[in-house]
C-alpha cells in the first residue's frame, strides 16, 4: 500500500519500456523508506540506479536526485551541481543555497540546515538520492555529505547509490538499526526474472538456456541485457553470445549495440562522451534538427532520461566504451562540443563547468569574463581553481589578454597572499610604466593600479600606510584616457569585513588619516568600477561617530550611506548602514523605528544580485536578538560552537561577533574566553583596532562573571587604553547591565587605575542603555512591528515620552538625547498637553493605549 506521505512535485516520465518491474526490490525499498538512510551498493551493471529510479517513479515521491561525477570533488563545483538539482523542484530554496556558498565547516552547515525548514512540509515524504557516491573523494565534499546524512529531517530519507561502501561515518544509524543496505545479492536477477525479462523483449528461450545464462552471468543485469540483444538479433547464436560476454564485454557492446545504430548516432554518442553531464537542452542543441535523440532513446537501458535531473544518463560501461573511441573525432569536432557545453553551462549558472570546458578549447577570454561574475572575495577553492587554470595556461595569454594580469593578482589577493601579490603587482607596474603608452598597456596598468589600491586598503591595518588613494587615482586616470568600459557585476560590489575602518592602532590621528584617504579614494573607485564602494566613506564616518557616542552624526552618515549605496547597488554598504541605524534606534529605545529598519533589511532579500543577502540578514538580525536577549529567534547556524579556522578571515568577523554576543547572552563565558584568545591575532578581528577593543571588553565581562576580578580589571584597563584617545565609549556602553555591574565594581576599588569620572559615565550610560534594551525586548515579545502612533508628537517630544516610559529621570533623558534638563522639562509639559495627561503615569498609560510606547515601560 502506498504511504499517504508519498507525493511528487517533479515531472514524471515512464520508466524505460525495456525495464522489468521487480516487485521484491520495490518491497525492500518501500520498507527501507521508514529508515533515514539507505545504501544501495553493488558493482557496475547491477541496475542500482534503474531499480531506485523505477521505485521512486512508481511511488511519486518528492525527490531530489543528484548525479555525482569526479568533477564534484571541487566544493564550489559540487555546490553548483547541488543547487541545480534542488532548483528543479524548489527554485526559491536553490536561490538561498546559492547565497550561502558551499558549507565547508560545521557552522556553515548549520546555516544550510536553517534554510530548508521553511520549505519542508510535514505531510510529505522527501527523498534525496546521491548517485555514484563512490566517485567522491574530496574531504570537504565528503564531510558535507556525512553531515547531510547524519542530520536528517524527520520526513526525509537519503539514498546513497555506490559501487563501493560509502566513505562516510554511518555508525550512528548502524548502531540504532536505522541503516538499510541493499547489495549485489538482492539486485541479482533470479531465473524467473531472467525468463520474465526475455519475455518482455519477446524472446522465447528454454529453461535450460535460462539456467545456463543465470549460471554464467550470476544474475548480472548488464550482461543479461546484452545477451537479450544478442539473442534477439540472432536466436541461433545464444551460445556464441554467452562466450563473447565472457571474453570481452566491449566486444559484445560493439556487436550488439554499436553495429545496429546509424553512423550519425555513433559519432553523436562519442561526442557526448566528451562532457560530464547530459541535460536535455544541451543534447538537443548538439543534435541539431536531426532525429538523433529519438534514435538514441531506442538503445535501451544503456541511455535513459531522468526526469529528476531533466537530463540523460549513460551507463558507466557504455560510457567507458565511448570514451575509448574519442580519437575518432577531429580536434575541430571536439572543440565544437566543448564550446557548446561551455555556453550552455554559463547560461545555466554552472560556472565552474563552463570554465572547465573553456580551458579545453583555450578560450581564456571567456574564463576571465566568468571570473568577473564572482564577488570580490570569492570562496578559496574557487580562487584556487581559477588560479591553477591560469598557471596551466600558455604563458603568452598575458600578451593577448590584458586583464589576465588583473585576474591573477586579484585571485592571489583573495587567497591572502599579500606579499606575493604586492611583489607581482610592482613588477607589472614597473614593466608597463616603462613602455610606450598603448591601449593594451593602459588596460594592464588600470587593473594593476586597482589591485594595488585594494591591497593597500586591506593591509593598511598592518602597515599604517594610508596612501592607497594614489593607486586608485592612477587607475581612474587610465580609465579616463583609455577606450574601455568599467567592469560590471558582482566584482564591483565592495565586500566589507567586520569593520569598515581598517585601522590597527590606537594612535591618535590614524583613524582620521584612514577616513581622509578613503574619502579621496571612493570617487575614483566608484567612477571607474561601476559604482564600487559608493557610500563607503560615509559608512566609515558613521562607524566612528557611533562608537564615539555621537548618535546624531552617526545617524546622518548612515542615511547618506544608505542612499548612495542604493543608487549604485552597493548592497553590503547598505546592509551595514542599516545595521548601524538598528543600533542607533536600539540605543534610543525607539521600537517603531527599529521596525522600519527591519523592513528595509528584509527588502534586501529580494535583491537577487546581492549574493550574501541571507547570510548578512541573519547576522544583523542575530546581533539584535542577542542584544535584547531573545536568542531563540537567531538563525540556528549562528548558535554553533566555534571551530578553528572555520571562517573566512577576510570577511566573516562580523559573524564571529554575533556568535560571541549569543554566547554572552547564554552566559557561556568560558567559550567566549576561548574564542577571544583564538581571535587576538586574526585578520578579521584581532588586527583591527575596533576588534581589539571588543575582544578586551568581552574578556573583561567574562572574567568578571567567572570571579577573576584582578584579570578582569586588567582587561578593562587594556580596553580603556585602546579606546580613550578616540573616546570610543559605545564599545563599553553596549554591554548594558554587564558593564554597569563591572564599572560599579571598579568604582569600589580604591586602587583601580581607571579614571573615576570615566567609570561613572560608563556606569550611568550603561544603566540607561540596559533599561532601553528591556523595553525594546518587551515590545518585540508582545507587540507587532511598525505600529503607527496616533498622536502627532514632534521627534524630540517622542524621545522624551519614550524616556518617561522607560523610567528614566529628567537628567538621564537629557544625557541620552543630548539636550538640557530645562528643554526636557518643557518637552514633558508639551507631551502632557498633547496626550491630555495629568502626570507621568497617566502619560505612559495613554501613550501605551494609543500604541506610541509599550505599557510595560
Amino acid at each position: 500500500m502506498h504511504n499517504q506521505f508519498f507525493h511528487s512535485n517533479v515531472p514524471v516520465v515512464s520508466v524505460n519500456q525495456g525495464y522489468l518491474p521487480r516487485p521484491h526490490i520495490h518491497q525492500l525499498l518501500e520498507k527501507a523508506l521508514q529508515s533515514p538512510l539507505i545504501t544501495v551498493v553493488a558493482g557496475a551493471g547491477y541496475g542500482k540506479t534503474q531499480a531506485v529510479y523505477s521505485f521512486l517513479q512508481e511511488y511519486k515521491l518528492v525527490t531530489i536526485w543528484l548525479q555525482l561525477s569526479e568533477t564534484d570533488n571541487l566544493g564550489s563545483r559540487f555546490w553548483e551541481n547541488f543547487i541545480r538539482a534542488i532548483s528543479l523542484s524548489n527554485q526559491q530554496f536553490a536561490a538561498k543555497l546559492a547565497d550561502i556558498g558551499f558549507p565547508e565547516t560545521e557552522w556553515q552547515f548549520d546555516r544550510y540546515l536553517a534554510i530548508p525548514n521553511e520549505d519542508i512540509h510535514l505531510d510529505r515524504k522527501y527523498v534525496l538520492v546521491l548517485d555514484d557516491f563512490h566517485l567522491i573523494y574530496d574531504k570537504a565534499v565528503l564531510r558535507f555529505m556525512e553531515d547531510l546524512v547524519n542530520r536528517p529531517y524527520l520526513n526525509r530519507t537519503t539514498i546513497l547509490i555506490s559501487r563501493l561502501e560509502p566513505n562516510i561515518n554511518t555508525m550512528k544509524f548502524l548502531a540504532k538499526g536505522l541503516l538499510v543496505t541493499i547489495n549485489e545479492e538482492e539486485l541479482r536477477f533470479s531465473k524467473d526474472e531472467i525468463t520474465d525479462y526475455f519475455h518482455l523483449h519477446h524472446i522465447n528461450v528454454s529453461s535450460t538456456v535460462v539456467a545456463h545464462i543465470h549460471q554464467e552471468t550470476e544474475g548480472w543485469a548488464f550482461a543479461i541485457n546484452l545477451l537479450s540483444l544478442a539473442i534477439k538479433h540472432d536466436p541461433a547464436g545464444a551460445a556464441y553470445a554467452r562466450s563473447s560476454m565472457k571474453l570481452n564485454i566491449f566486444k559484445l557492446i560493439e556487436h550488439e549495440i554499436w553495429r545496429t545504430i546509424s553512423l550519425e548516432l555513433q559519432r553523436y554518442l562519442i561526442k557526448l562522451s566528451l562532457i560530464d553531464r547530459w541535460p536535455r537542452e544541451l543534447l538537443s542543441e548538439l543534435a541539431g534538427d536531426t532525429d538523433l535523440i529519438e534514435e538514441m532513446e531506442r538503445i535501451g537501458s544503456f541511455i535513459r532520461f531522468d526526469s529528476y535531473l531533466n537530463a540523460y544518463l549513460i551507463h558507466h560501461l557504455f560510457l567507458e566504451y565511448l570514451v575509448a573511441k574519442q580519437q575518432e573525432l577531429s580536434e575541430e569536432e571536439k572543440k565544437e562540443v566543448y564550446a557548446k557545453a561551455a555556453q550552455w553551462c554559463g547560461k545555466n549558472q554552472l560556472r565552474m563547468d563552463a570554465v572547465h570546458y573553456y580551458e579545453y578549447i583555450g578560450d581564456y577570454q571567456k574564463i576571465i569574463d566568468i571570473s568577473y561574475t564572482f564577488p570580490q572575495i570569492m570562496p578559496d577553492d574557487t580562487a584556487t581553481f581559477l588560479l591553477e587554470i591560469l598557471d596551466r595556461a600558455p604563458k603568452d595569454i598575458y600578451e593577448y589578454y590584458p586583464n589576465a594580469y588583473a585576474v591573477r593578482t586579484r585571485l592571489l589577493l583573495n587567497l591572502g597572499k599579500f606579499n606575493q601579490v604586492f611583489a607581482e603587482l610592482k613588477v607589472i607596474q614597473a614593466t608597463f610604466e616603462s613602455q610606450p603608452p598603448s591601449e593594451f598597456n593602459r588596460y594592464v596598468l588600470y587593473g594593476c593600479y586597482n589591485n594595488l589600491g585594494f591591497h593597500g586598503l586591506i593591509t593598511c591595518m598592518y602597515t599604517r600606510r594610508y596612501d592607497f588613494v594614489r593607486y586608485f587615482e592612477k587607475a581612474y586616470l587610465c580609465f579616463l584616457t583609455g577606450n574601455f568600459r568599467a567592469s560590471s557585476g558582482p566584482v564591483n560590489i565592495v565586500s566589507l569585513g567586520s569593520w569598515v575602518c581598517r585601522v590597527g592602532t590606537a594612535e591618535k590621528g590614524d583613524m582620521e588619516q584612514f577616513i581622509q584617504a578613503l574619502t579621496q579614494a571612493v570617487p575614483y573607485m566608484s567612477n571607474c568600477m561601476g559604482g564600487c564602494a559608493y557610500g563607503m566613506d560615509d559608512l566609515a564616518r558613521c562607524e566612528v561617530a557611533y562608537f564615539k557616542g555621537d548618535l546624531q552624526s552617526a545617524e546622518q552618515f548612515a542615511y547618506q550611506a544608505v542612499y548612495k549605496a542604493r543608487e549604485k547597488k552597493q548592497y553590503e554598504i547598505e546592509n551595514r548602514a542599516l545595521f548601524f541605524l538598528l543600533r542607533i534606534q536600539l540605543f534610543q529605545g525607539d521600537s517603531a523605528k527599529i521596525g522600519e529598519v527591519f523592513h528595509q533589511l528584509h527588502a534586501q532579500l529580494d535583491e537577487k544580485a546581492y549574493i550574501h543577502r541571507y547570510t548578512l540578514y541573519d547576522t544583523v538580525t542575530g546581533w539584535f536578538y542577542s542584544q535584547i536577549g531573545q536568542t531563540h529567534k537567531l538563525a540556528s547556524w549562528l548558535k554553533n560552537d566555534f571551530e578553528v579556522s572555520d571562517l573566512n578571515t577576510l570577511l566573516h568577523g562580523l559573524e564571529i561577533t554575533v556568535k560571541i554576543k549569543y554566547q554572552l547572552s547564554e552566559k557561556r563565558y568560558p567559550a567566549v574566553l576561548a574564542t577571544v584568545e583564538r581571535q587576538e591575532n586574526s585578520q578579521s578581528i584581532g588586527r583591527v583596532l575596533f576588534g581589539q577593543i571588543h575582544l578586551k571588553v568581552w574578556e573583561a565581562v567574562c572574567l568578571y562573571h567567572t570571579g577573576e576580578r584582578e584579570n578582569c580589571f586588567r582587561a578593562l584597563e587594556a580596553a580603556y587604553n585602546l579606546a580613550y584617545s578616540n573616546e570610543f565609549d559605545l564599545f563599553f556602553i553596549e554591554m548594558g547591565k554587564d558593564m554597569r555591574a563591572l564599572a560599579n565594581a571598579a568604582l569600589h576599588i580604591p586602587t583601580c587605575p581607571l579614571p573615576r569620572s570615566w567609570l561613572e559615565k560608563i556606569r550611568r550610560y550603561s544603566s540607561i542603555y540596559a533599561k532601553k534594551l528591556t523595553t525594546v525586548a518587551r515590545y518585540y515579545d508582545d507587540r507587532p512591528r511598525n505600529r503607527p502612533p496616533h498622536i502627532n508628537l514632534s521627534w524630540r517630544e517622542r524621545k522624551i515620552l519614550i524616556g518617561l516610559s522607560q523610567g528614566l529621570t529628567r537628567e538621564e533623558i537629557a544625557h541620552s538625547s543630548s539636550i538640557s534638563v530645562n528643554t526636557v522639562k518643557a518637552g514633558i509639559r508639551s507631551v502632557y498637553n498633547k496626550l491630555g495627561a495629568i502626570n507621568r503615569a497617566d502619560a505612559v498609560r495613554i501613550a501605551a493605549m494609543r500604541g506610541i510606547v509599550t505599557s510595560e515601560g
